[in-house]
């Protein structure tokens, strides 16, 4: 049996795809959240349907559960076209690829998640050879969202899924949201089955305490793995450096999951620093978990 999924992963699981489509937004003006994005995308489908033109490519990155695919899906409703998504492992080989491009529609939005692991061969097939990002004529990274962004998310679902959502409430739940519109949802699922059980089925900011408390998600939004990856820096090595392979193995985590699931948001909150000789822990991770200052580790990490 796998070990089961925090309630703070931002990548999706099975029941995440339930329940998305219809949280996500259709339009622009239902996309919350980063504004910067939205007008200038704004004014790119507009000119590219002024001029009857397809709109150049766009390249979407940053975290995952930060609206990317939602984004694409709005991109498809602006132009008044059709989407057709697939992911970058799909694609092992130029047919795969070759098959689904032949039965586009002109116009029609095309959407690779993960087109960073697009096996090569694939890659140069669907471009020239030269450096990916230069390939896009727009390029756009999604940053982690500020909480008042995600309480109007939380605030917008709760209407959608009928649920008794307090404004202190939404305020509990994006706060341990870890800046990530995904998590704000999954989270707000689970308060919601808590606050049917015990609360009457509503929400405020101690119904939302005691469930998220519950769920093991801490007043920094941080779950059982994240704990886990800052304390065994702290505690087996003495607060780093430590090489990232041998940070994998103590806490029994693949190296690309953490690197790429976790690490983001402990860097971006300032918990973790990424330096030449490997991870280290910050002085904020000793005071959350209420630790003094550590010394040297206790063996020199070599860098992996």
């Amino acid at each position: 049996m796998g070990r089961r999924a925090e309630p703070t992963l931002p990548v999706p699981v099975e029941d995440d795809l339930l329940v998305e489509a219809p949280l996500r937004p259709r339009t622009l003006d239902e996309y919350i959240g980063q504004e910067s994005i939205r007008e200038n995308l704004r004014v790119q489908i507009a000119a590219a349907r002024s001029r009857g033109d397809v709109l150049d490519h766009v390249l979407l990155y940053g975290p995952p559960g930060l609206g990317k695919t939602s984004l694409a899906h709005v991109i498809a409703h602006e132009l008044a076209v059709g989407i057709r998504p697939t992911a970058g492992p799909v694609l092992e080989r130029p047919g795969d690829l070759a098959a689904i491009l032949t039965n586009l529609e002109r116009g029609q939005v095309f959407f690779v998640d993960e087109i960073h692991r697009l096996n090569h061969v694939v890659e140069e097939t669907l471009y020239p050879a030269s450096a990916l990002r230069d390939r896009f004529g727009a390029t756009f990274r999604l940053d982690f969202y500020c909480i008042a962004d995600l309480e109007r998310i939380l605030r917008r679902a709760a209407g959608i899924l009928g649920v008794a959502l307090e404004d202190d409430g939404a305020a509990e739940i994006a706060r341990r949201a870890r800046g990530t519109p995904r998590i704000a949802n999954r989270l707000l699922r689970r308060v919601r089955d808590f606050a049917e059980v015990r609360a009457q089925g509503k929400i405020n900011r101690i119904v939302a305490r005691d469930a998220l408390a519950l769920l093991e998600v801490d007043e920094a939004g941080f779950d059982k793995m994240d704990r886990a990856l800052l304390l065994a820096i702290v505690d087996k090595f003495g607060g780093g450096p430590v090489g990232l392979e041998t940070l994998a193995a103590a806490v029994g985590e693949e190296r690309g999951t953490i690197e790429e699931v976790y690490e983001p948001f402990l860097i971006q909150e300032g918990f973790l620093a990424r330096t030449p000789k490997g991870r280290v822990a910050t002085a904020l991770t000793y005071a959350h978990f209420g630790r003094a200052t550590g010394g040297p580790p206790a063996a020199q990490q070599k860098l992996l």
